[in-house]
């Protein structure tokens, strides 16, 4: 078995675009989720180097040293928990990291600050804008549901995070994409 890290898996379609390549190479995939797949035996370098081939134009690269898989590994973890986790249940994202990448959160937070020129706050304040800039495209929720659901202790908190995130106010920013679309029969 063979557990290889992939840089810039961020959602489902990633997966299933990843898992089509490996099927083209005829490799057998044991498991395969953001940024990690394994398969069932050690790539040989030819493999590899094909596998690297088929990646690259799609934006995907198989990540070799230690430091990057970590960092990948946090990023995924952040991007699992505001995009793909439905919950309002608040988390710990120190105690969250720390736990899955069985490491000291100062360490992590210091590599990656390090590597990625940005703080870990940062980053995952940077993914919840966004997850909110989607929910407010939906259109399905009010603003004080979209705050409850992304855990901010208020609707005035997420708008000031928001405004210094974007330059814009939750409603500004919508009203600026609805300004945008054309009507159904303008298309």
């Amino acid at each position: 078995m063979d557990t290889l890290f992939i840089k810039n898996m961020v959602c489902n379609r990633c997966i299933m675009v990843v898992q089509n390549e490996l099927d083209k190479l005829g490799l057998d995939v044991k498991s395969i989720k953001l940024g990690e797949v394994v398969v069932g035996k050690e790539l040989t370098a030819e493999e590899k180097k094909k596998l690297e081939e088929a990646f690259t134009p799609l934006g995907f690269e198989v990540i070799d040293d230690k430091k990057s898989r970590i960092i990948e590994k946090i990023k995924n973890t952040i991007i699992e928990l505001v995009h793909h986790q439905d919950n309002g249940a608040k988390t710990n994202l120190s105690e969250v990291l720390s736990s899955k990448l069985n490491h000291d959160y100062n360490y992590l937070s210091n590599l990656f600050s390090e590597v990625e020129g940005t703080t870990i706050e940062k980053y995952f304040i940077a993914q919840k804008i966004e997850k909110v800039k989607e929910l407010l495209v939906y259109d399905e929720l009010s603003l004080s549901e979209i705050a409850f659901r992304m855990n901010y202790s208020s609707v005035a908190y997420l708008s000031n995070q928001f405004k210094k995130v974007t330059g814009l106010t939750p409603s500004h920013f919508k009203q600026i994409r609805e300004d945008k679309r054309k009507p159904l029969d303008k298309v």
